[in-house]
C-alpha cells in the first residue's frame, strides 16, 4: 500500500472510498474489482479488520499487488489530502437512482460502513444530486457492499466510456 506521497492519479479514473469498512471479504472483493477495473480503492480508518488477514487476502487473491490502495487515518485526512475531484455518495437515504447521476472522470464513489450506512453529517454534507440510490424491494435494508460497489463502479465506467479498459 502506497503513501500519500507515492500514488498519483490517473485522472480519468473512477475512485471508489470505503468509509470504515467492516467486513473483511467485502473489502477482499473489492481490491480484486479496483485492480480489474484499475479504479483506486480509497479505505478510511478505522477499519474493522487488518489488511493482513486471511479472509482478505483469499477474497482479493493476488489481486492486491495489482490494485490501487490507499488507506487514510481519517474522514478529515481524505477530504484534505486525496485527489477525488467528486465525492457521489451511495445510500438507501438519497431520492436520486444512480442510474440517473452524470459520473465523470475523477469522481470518488463513496460508501458506507455495512451495519450502519454513511454517517449523517458526511452524507448530509453533500448536495442531494451528489447522494445516490440503488433501486430495491420495498422492505429490503440494503444490498451488500461490494455488490453495491460493483454496480455504481460499472455504471460510472459506462458512462466515461470504459477508459482503459478492454
Amino acid at each position: 500500500m502506497g503513501s500519500n506521497s507515492q500514488i498519483r492519479s490517473n485522472p480519468a479514473l473512477i475512485h471508489i472510498v470505503l468509509y470504515q469498512p467492516e467486513i473483511p471479504p467485502n473489502t477482499g472483493n473489492i481490491i480484486r474489482l479496483a485492480a480489474n477495473t484499475g479504479a483506486r480503492l480509497h479505505l478510511i480508518e478505522p477499519l474493522g479488520f487488518n489488511l493482513d488477514e486471511k479472509s482478505v487476502r483469499r477474497a482479493g487473491l493476488d489481486y492486491h499487488e495489482l490494485s490501487q490502495v490507499q488507506s487514510w487515518k481519517s474522514w478529515e485526512q481524505f477530504t484534505n489530502e486525496s485527489d477525488v475531484q467528486r465525492l457521489l455518495a451511495f445510500t438507501t437515504k438519497a431520492t436520486l437512482d444512480y442510474s440517473q447521476a452524470c459520473y465523470q472522470a475523477g469522481d470518488g464513489l463513496l460508501f458506507g460502513p455495512e451495519t450502519r450506512g454513511l454517517p449523517a453529517d458526511i452524507r448530509d454534507a453533500l448536495p442531494e444530486a451528489q447522494r445516490l440510490r440503488i433501486p430495491m424491494q420495498p422492505n429490503s435494508r440494503s444490498l451488500n457492499l461490494s455488490n453495491s460497489v460493483a454496480i455504481g463502479l460499472y455504471e460510472a465506467l459506462r458512462q466515461t466510456g470504459f477508459t482503459g479498459l478492454t
